[in-house]
């Protein structure tokens, strides 16, 4: 009897999965008719070429930075936006960045501000030849412009200058007041000297508190997965981002000729430091974000896995002890570990007295560095270790998604492509708009531009490069949003 009532509720459970996953379809939403918009395209594609030939490449030693280069980049700026260098205050901040300052009609309406960075990382050397065009050559194929900072992120910066020009032509007049905001070394991580960081406190010092910042961070990403998901873009306003933390752990042993070796060298200990630590990674949760995300993509896929999807609250334990060895997915669920330098003797014939490993930590919003220091001494048996933190910025606390700028940013990228489906997200690397936390609640990170996983794994490498189709499409958000919440 007992049996037959299991497998009766068993029965009931299946038919309740599969009548919701029957329900369980996208939220009825027409692309939504935007007005047309004045952009020249031409133009800003041909800017971006140029701005590209500018090799704004920053360093974390300050001495190594050619700020000559930078105030070319500035001269080229002003010649190319005579009307923004007009109407708008511009500054020179820590050397390199730049401030501009659009006033509005109404000073009772707290600024925005739209931020890029104008610095690039540095070529590989010994790559230069593996270009299909020289990284700062700018090159226009037709179908691509290639270079450093094609897609990280000059095109951000040439299309919001370009937005801000074309808007000036028009006789648009903002009600509240607009920042530009133009690191110079975004690309350093945790630089002492951020630009960004310099811009901030230039408008603390002046008591402006800003209602909204845009940076880049979130995309536009084709996604094709046959059978599970096909011909959407997902759109991916970032509302957070990760922490990151360099730790270099240290063994200090006898050393000594290699000839008498102990049973385990300091180095052979340190193998079983990384062992702890892989070993013992960070809990996985399923945030609010995820799951939102799982509610927006499932709601899309093919009837299996969306199954599995409108039922991801009865299937979490599940769903996470899955997710969480897929490197992609795990990301998302946890702080990270991963140990990437390591250095022991200098000769191959003499034991190492100082043994050391560089571990770098990507950590959740919540877990900060001192978690991380703790978890390191907690999971590691050996209690010998020296743990030094070398590099350190903090995970950013979730922005609201319920703001009049997070719901502009979202109308706006809806109507950008057919099918989109749209998501808040955690970013993974770090940005500029982490800077700004300390005078706006409101910050998010989206770039307009449409890109496939492929062109986006370009940043940083060899053959950065970017549609040139998209470019007028972007110019287009900038100044719809800043007409939107500039208004």
């Amino acid at each position: 009897m007992i049996g037959w009532i299991l497998l009766g509720a068993l029965a009931l459970l299946v038919l309740i999965t599969v009548v919701r996953a029957a329900r369980f379809k996208p939220t009825a939403r027409e692309r939504e008719a935007q007005p047309s918009e004045k952009v020249d395209a031409e133009r800003a594609a041909r800017h971006l070429c140029e701005a590209i030939t500018y090799p704004t490449v920053s360093y974390p030693d300050p001495a190594q930075m050619d700020f000559d280069t930078f105030h070319r980049f500035h001269a080229f700026l002003e010649h190319s936006y005579p009307l923004t260098h007009q109407a708008l205050q511009r500054e020179l901040i820590a050397e390199a960045s730049l401030l501009y300052t659009w006033r509005g009609t109404n000073k009772k309406l707290a600024p925005i501000a739209l931020l890029s960075h104008q610095d690039v990382v540095p070529v590989s050397e010994g790559t230069e030849k593996a270009w299909t065009h020289p990284p700062f050559a700018g090159h226009n194929d037709g179908a691509f412009i290639w270079g450093r900072g094609a897609i990280d992120m000059k095109n951000h910066l040439i299309c919001v200058m370009e937005a801000v020009e074309t808007l000036l032509s028009e006789g648009f007049a903002p009600a509240r007041t607009v920042h530009l905001c133009f690191g110079h070394n975004e690309e350093v991580v945790g630089s002492e000297g951020a630009g960004a960081a310099a811009i901030r406190e230039t408008l603390r010092g002046r008591g402006i508190r800003l209602e909204s910042v845009i940076d880049e961070g979130g995309a536009m990403l084709p996604v094709h997965l046959k059978g599970i998901l096909e011909h959407r873009t997902l759109a991916g306003i970032g509302i957070s981002e990760k922490g990151y933390a360099d730790f270099e752990i240290t063994l200090h042993r006898k050393g000594g000729h290699s000839s008498q070796p102990p049973k385990h060298s300091g180095l052979g200990e340190m193998a079983e430091v990384i062992r702890d630590l892989e070993r013992h990674q960070f809990k996985a949760k399923m945030l609010p974000f995820l799951r939102n995300l799982l509610d927006v993509a499932g709601r899309c896929m093919s009837f299996l896995p969306r199954m599995v999807a409108c039922n991801h609250m009865l299937l979490r334990p599940l769903l996470v002890a899955v997710l969480k060895n897929i490197p992609a997915a795990a990301c998302l669920m946890r702080s990270t570990t991963a140990v990437t330098m390591a250095s022991g003797s200098p000769a191959a014939n003499v034991l190492p007295q100082n043994s050391s490993v560089t571990v770098n930590f990507r950590m959740m919003p919540g877990v900060t560095t001192a978690d991380v220091e703790k978890h390191i001494r907690k999971v590691v048996r050996n209690k010998d270790i020296e743990v030094r933190v070398l590099k350190k910025k903090e995970a950013s606390p979730f922005s609201p998604t319920d703001t009049t700028a997070f719901r502009t940013i979202a109308r706006l990228a809806s109507g950008m492509a057919e099918g989109v489906m749209l998501a808040p997200y955690l970013v993974m690397g770090g940005t500029d708009a982490c800077f700004y936390e300390p005078i706006c609640k409101n910050v998010y990170r989206f770039s307009p531009f449409l890109a496939s996983v492929e062109l986006l794994g370009c940043a940083h490498a060899t053959n950065e490069r970017i549609p040139v189709q998209g470019l007028g499409d972007a110019v287009a958000f900038f100044k719809r949003y800043i007409r939107a919440e500039a208004s």
